[in-house]
């Protein structure tokens, strides 16, 4: 079947190519009609917190909303008359912006201690509508922004997360930049380097489209949108690196260019889908959580990773049968205008004035290589030695050679690197993670200054009354709340209906940051100490809720039940690699290599972003780890090292069919595939790596994982331990026992025998 896809998009590209110029133009037509409806709405099913926004909402509908602030800071007081004019007259107008639904401004009766102590900053409560789009927060904040006074000596910033700011990447033009010279060298030619690229570019894109469209349908946070375009370009590069490579060999042996790309997709091509499907799957077995916010993340993700590699074996091999022999072919000029491309890409990165200049030297540079013989001469790139001849072959030989220490050497030092991931905080960090500069970040600092850390998450605390309680007696609730350690303030108990409360809420600001663990113990302690005995003098129903309680419910529910998910993706993993190569020990070990590699990742995000190492360098404060962060990283890099394990022990699996010698099947194996899974995992570090420019925590802290853990996969683990462990296991490597062999479905990767070569002219 590959096979007919692969002749027939050689042999009719511009069908192909025009198929997909009509996909995307239909998803960009309907996503303009439509557009993105993402949101930061984070709960836990089945939680106190939940509970109780049902109830806030429900009874309060004025505080049930999104909630923000808008924190004022004037140097002549807040209190000053001028100051005060200007802020109620700019609150009155904010009351008037659709979206909002109430406003409490410092100056009101029933406001509490929003003012601070020394009178110099002060803040507005604000709700906005439930369920609120990240799209309409930032429509919503810019309108308010548009009429806010212009006084001297007041400063006015935004906080809530509805409000952040959630600026579109652009540190992948870096990771594309990187990629291109890689793809050079790998391939020694300039026009094999762009197919990959371009292949990469119009998957990530018809992902990310339809993963914008698909935001209306399910529910899915703004960064949705930018890890797909991380893992969709890291992906999509290496997919059509692979098949291109395959095509190249065939070409050598003489296949004419429809007959190679056929051949190619046969072989390579069945690898990319397996590994395609491998990602995809690691990826939805995150909807076993069962949250909306983690189900939309992880198909978010799988969209564009089907997308690349649907582009792989649809798109690909169109744009190679329709450049056919000239992929092989690079010439001066257009070398050196890729390098002047990849420079404007380095550029737009990093915001350096270079993209003009450079893209104009690149396009005179092609023209100019039609007329001026020094730009039209042949280059020759790079050689191909002899497998025997390789560094990797020679440095196989070697760890062979010394393989029980380098297992243990190997072993140890990811287990060592994997030691910060037992002191792992999971939650989520607040606004004094954001970026220096940001309004959010401004927010945060100044009610710090002003209230107090605590003041930058309160605690809503939720009481349903039985009918006829006396609202007078509502106090005794807030006192002893007032008395727990870690409690900096409470505020007087506000019912829902004066005369015949059904419902009461309080607010309860914490000592510490919303991120602390401090406030987390707070909130179990109250949970589980005081609430209950306070319910039991009295007929009322107590919930802690509101943003801080529903992200520690949120990470405690993911907590328990994401061993579920590991468990099924290890085993699913283990069973489908005994299949394909017909062996236990050598799945068995995949998968606890793999587990140490993803280890040692999780224990360099929690030392730079949690500890803090390195944290200037990289401009992050320390905080704890989002709780989804573990399962994304494992689903995307074990899905990702699954990817290099097949490819490299497919072909090892090939040398000792053929000669029944392990190690010289170990050491060629390696040799033979060394030279296109540094190549891949070069461009997957770097694209990751280059993420770390993002203003987004989360993205960064994705960025840095991914690329550790594939930057650990392609040299400890393929360097060191494999080449290591299958000398030490010998031919025990391909044991099965036969009633398990025979109970196993028969399963091939890559097709049992490769298309015949077919003669050119």
């Amino acid at each position: 079947m590959l096979s007919r896809l692969g002749r027939s998009a050689a042999t009719h590209p511009r069908r192909f190519a025009a198929a997909w110029l009509v996909a995307v133009a239909a998803l960009v037509a309907t996503l303009l009609a439509v557009g993105p409806a993402f949101t930061t709405n984070i709960t836990a099913p089945e939680s106190e917190s939940t509970r109780g926004l049902a109830v806030l909402a429900a009874e309060f509908p004025a505080a049930g909303g999104e909630p923000a602030t808008i924190v004022f800071a004037a140097e002549q007081g807040v209190t000053d008359p001028a100051v005060e004019a200007a802020i109620r007259s700019f609150l009155g107008s904010v009351r008037n912006v659709d979206g909002v639904v109430n406003v409490i401004d410092p100056y009101s009766p029933t406001s509490a201690r929003q003012i601070s102590p020394g009178g110099t900053i002060a803040y507005a409560r604000l709700v906005l509508d439930a369920d609120i789009t990240t799209e309409e927060g930032a429509a919503i904040r810019d309108e308010i922004a548009a009429i806010a006074p212009s006084l001297d000596g007041l400063e006015i910033a935004y906080g809530g997360d509805v409000f952040r700011d959630r600026r579109p990447p652009s540190s992948e033009t870096l990771g594309l930049a990187f990629a291109m010279a890689v793809l050079i060298f790998a391939f020694g030619s300039v026009l094999a380097m762009g197919l990959p690229i371009a292949t990469a570019l119009a998957g990530v894109g018809t992902g990310v489209l339809a993963t914008a469209l698909m935001s209306n349908l399910i529910e899915m946070p703004d960064f949705a949108a930018t890890i797909g375009v991380m893992i969709g370009l890291g992906v999509g590069i290496d997919y059509a690196l692979f098949i291109v490579t395959r095509y190249q060999e065939f070409r050598k042996r003489g296949s004419a260019v429809p007959e190679a790309v056929a051949a190619a997709l046969e072989t390579a091509g069945r690898a990319v889908l397996f590994a395609g499907v491998t990602v995809v799957v690691s990826l939805l077995g995150m909807l076993l959580m069962g949250i909306t916010f983690v189900t939309g993340l992880a198909i978010a993700a799988s969209t564009t990773v089907l997308a690349t590699m649907v582009a792989s074996i649809t798109l690909l091999p169109a744009l190679v049968g329709w450049f056919g022999d000239r992929i092989a072919v690079t010439r001066r000029g257009g070398l050196i205008a890729a390098l002047l491309v990849a420079v404007a890409l380095v550029g737009v990165a990093l915001d350096l004035p270079v993209l003009r200049l450079a893209l104009v030297l690149a396009l005179a540079v092609m023209a100019l290589s039609r007329v001026w013989g020094p730009l039209t001469a042949v280059v020759t790139i790079s050689n191909e030695a002899p497998v025997e001849e390789t560094a990797s072959y020679r440095w196989s030989r070697f760890v062979q050679r010394r393989a029980a220490t380098i297992t243990v050497v190997g072993s140890v030092l990811l287990a060592t690197v994997a030691l910060p991931l037992a002191s792992i905080q999971l939650g989520f960090a607040d606004a004094g993670n954001d970026p220096e500069g940001t309004t959010t970040r401004l927010a945060y600092d100044l009610l710090e200054e002003g209230f107090g850390s605590g003041a930058n998450g309160p605690l809503f605390v939720v009481a349903t009354l039985p009918a006829g309680t006396d609202p007078t007696g509502l106090g005794t609730i807030s006192a002893a709340l007032g008395g727990v350690d870690g409690v900096a303030a409470v505020s007087p108990p506000f019912p829902n209906d004066p005369a015949a409360p059904t419902a009461a809420l309080i607010e309860v600001v914490p000592e510490t940051s919303p991120q602390s663990e401090a406030t987390a113990r707070l909130v179990h302690r109250l949970r589980d100490d005081v609430i209950p005995t306070i319910e039991a003098d009295s007929r009322v129903e107590i919930m802690v809720t509101g943003p801080v309680a529903a992200n520690l419910d949120f990470s405690d529910y993911l907590a328990a039940r994401i061993w579920w998910f590991y468990g099924a993706v290890l085993t699913l993993s283990f069973v489908f690699l005994m299949a394909v190569f017909r062996s236990v020990l050598v799945p068995l070990k995949a998968v606890g290599m793999n587990l140490l590699a993803i280890g040692a990742a999780y224990g360099i995000v929690v030392a730079v972003f949690q500890w803090g190492w390195g944290g200037t360098l990289l401009g992050i404060s320390p905080g704890p780890i989002e709780p989804f962060i573990p399962m994304m990283m494992f689903a995307i890099v074990f899905g990702l090292s699954m990817d290099y394990e097949v490819f490299l022990l497919s072909r090892i699996r090939e040398e000792y069919g053929a000669r029944r010698d392990n190690s010289s099947a170990v050491a060629d194996g390696l040799a033979a595939t060394a030279r296109v899974i540094t190549a891949a995992a070069l461009i997957m570090v770097f694209v990751f790596g280059s993420f770390l420019l993002e203003d987004t925590r989360t993205v960064k802290i994705l960025g840095l994982g991914l690329a550790a853990a594939v930057a650990l996969d392609a040299t400890v683990v393929r360097m060191l331990l494999v080449p290591a462990t299958m000398e030490l296991l010998g031919d025990r490597n391909w044991w099965i026992p036969r009633g398990l062999d025979v109970v196993l479905p028969p399963m091939a990767v890559e097709a049992a025998e490769a298309p015949a070569p077919t003669s050119v002219g």
